[in-house]
């Protein structure tokens, strides 16, 4: 079920509206089938990724992974559930699911965004989103009834696979267990341990490691290339005006207006598991006074909305401190300095996407 206005607590305007003042309702069933590829990645397809010519285990993924994908659909699934609840016994097999092994600008998740879109599933029996999304996704559901939910699919995608939280490692694990139990096939990118952020690529002994007795239902296929973490955070465009963010915003359609503490205070009561819906008809965010954040759990909540943000490709504009000096040097250098790395890269990008537009518009 879409949320509409009325769902979200918003109030019909010609103006701007407010995130702020959104109180998205989703049930259940929009929960599960929100998991599909996100706009910046629903056109992908194995055909628009153009291996590297240097790096030979580009293109070799790319074949491995165009196999899996057709491996993958409605013969997998239903067949062996039904033998797994009989408890047959079944013949010993081999890895059933795939993890792309490699650092960031390799194409990742554009490959395993293709593999969602080639698998020959139907639509409603493939699941793809974040480490992140799926945690929320239990939190809002609770596990059995997210193993429910999604048992009855033939492939779960999970990009992000976020190994620096142990609880929900071993959440997820378990999960993806019992998944893996009833027929689903399971593909997965991951990111790094927080000590091995300099590092020149993703190690898949830590992903094998961290899920522990679901690592041989994996097979890990490396792909090689340029790794850009060794950058450090992007430079972020100078920040508007007060003034300035808010006329843009009033003569922006689709355009969402907030002040940025109102917004990091309303995450707090808004379930991360509807964020997306808290973006529905959201075309540009404006946030007036954006300040450095020193709340550990304001910070991860903003994580999850970047997230949301750049996945639906919403340019921001905003006033106040740069992105780049969104959270503190503790914050950077702790245990989810990745995650906030990640928040602060997407930021930029949409605040730099935001300027080119009020530039073409002057």
């Amino acid at each position: 079920m879409s949320s509409s206005l009325a769902e979200t607590g918003a109030v019909p305007t010609t103006g701007p509206v407010a995130l702020s003042a959104r109180t998205p309702v989703v049930d259940t069933a929009r929960l599960v089938s929100d998991m599909v590829p996100p706009p910046r990645f629903d056109s992908v397809r194995f055909e628009t990724y153009l291996p590297d010519e240097r790096q030979p285990s580009q293109a070799e993924a790319v074949r491995r992974l165009r196999s899996f994908a057709q491996r993958t659909g409605a013969a997998s699934g239903a067949g062996e559930r039904r033998r797994w609840f009989r408890r047959e016994p079944q013949a010993p097999q081999g890895p059933t699911g795939v993890y792309l092994d490699g650092g960031y600008g390799v194409g990742k998740t554009h490959l395993l965004a293709s593999v969602w879109h080639a698998a020959p599933a139907p639509r409603e029996r493939k699941a793809f989103g974040t480490f992140v999304e799926l945690t929320n996704l239990v939190g809002a559901l609770g596990f059995q009834q997210a193993v429910t939910a999604l048992s009855d699919h033939s492939l779960v995608c999970i990009d992000e696979f976020e190994l620096d939280d142990p609880g929900d490692t071993v959440l997820v694990s378990t999960l993806l267990g019992r998944l893996a139990d009833a027929g689903v096939r399971l593909a997965a990118t991951s990111n790094t341990l927080p000590g091995r952020l300099g590092e020149g690529r993703f190690a898949a002994t830590d992903f094998m490691r961290e899920i522990q007795g679901l690592s041989a239902r994996f097979a890990s296929l490396r792909i090689d290339g340029d790794d850009y973490r060794h950058r450090g955070l992007p430079a972020a465009p100078a920040p508007y005006g007060d003034d300035e963010v808010t006329a843009a915003a009033q003569g922006t359609p689709g355009a969402a207006l907030d002040d940025f503490g109102a917004l990091t205070a309303h995450l707090a009561v808004v379930h991360p598991s509807r964020y997306g819906a808290l973006c529905d008809g959201v075309h540009a965010l404006y946030l007036r006074g954006v300040e450095q954040i020193t709340d550990q759990a304001t910070a991860l909540r903003l994580v999850v909305l970047a997230d949301r943000l750049y996945d639906r490709e919403i340019p921001v504009m905003a006033s106040g401190v740069a992105f780049d000096r969104l959270f503190t040097e503790e914050m950077l250098a702790g245990g989810y300095r990745k995650k906030y790395f990640r928040a602060v890269s997407r930021l930029t990008a949409l605040a730099r996407d935001a300027r080119a537009d009020d530039e073409t518009a002057a």
